[in-house]
């Protein structure tokens, strides 16, 4: 990995209990259940044991991934923020385009990203704009869908 994965502390308690879930719960039952079908004969044929050592299969890799991306993760807290003035890591800003149309966007790690509930990955090209700025900084971004300008409005950090 050439860039740390920063991570928020809820970001990466997710991606732990994610890690739990799998190991703990769902990879047993399911060796189980591989066991059991394995134990009825032909296994050329039988469902229950084809599609369980391919959900295993899959379970094993998602395991590996979290594991990886756990031992990478540089956990920053954004409440504890030293200057609040500029757009750093967990900063909750509020932009306008040029149509004067808002947006309220929080830059969290890229293993939490949501574009949807406003949770834009660090290394997101408008993350990466944003970095550094301050109240009143107008940013050009390059996106898909071409060139855009966003004059930040707002910046917040959580309550320690």
């Amino acid at each position: 990995m050439d860039r740390p994965n920063y991570i928020t502390p809820a970001g990466y308690a997710a991606l732990r209990s994610e890690y739990d879930q799998l190991f703990a719960t769902e990879r047993p039952a399911l060796v189980e259940t591989i066991a059991w079908a394995a134990g009825n004969g032909d296994r050329s044929e039988n469902g229950d044991y084809i599609y369980g050592r391919k959900r295993l299969r899959e379970i094993d890799r998602r395991l590996g991934f979290l594991s990886r991306r756990m031992k990478a993760a540089k956990v920053v807290d954004p409440a504890q923020a030293p200057d609040r003035t500029r757009v750093y890591f967990g900063a909750c800003v509020t932009i306008a385009d040029e149509d004067d149309n808002h947006r309220h966007l929080t830059l969290v790690g890229d293993d939490e990203a949501d574009a949807g509930k406003g949770l834009i990955g660090w290394n997101a090209p408008l993350a990466r704009a944003l970095r550094g700025a301050t109240v009143g900084d107008l940013r050009r971004v390059t996106l898909p869908v071409g060139e855009k300008e966003y004059e930040l409005i707002e910046i917040t950090y959580p309550a320690a």
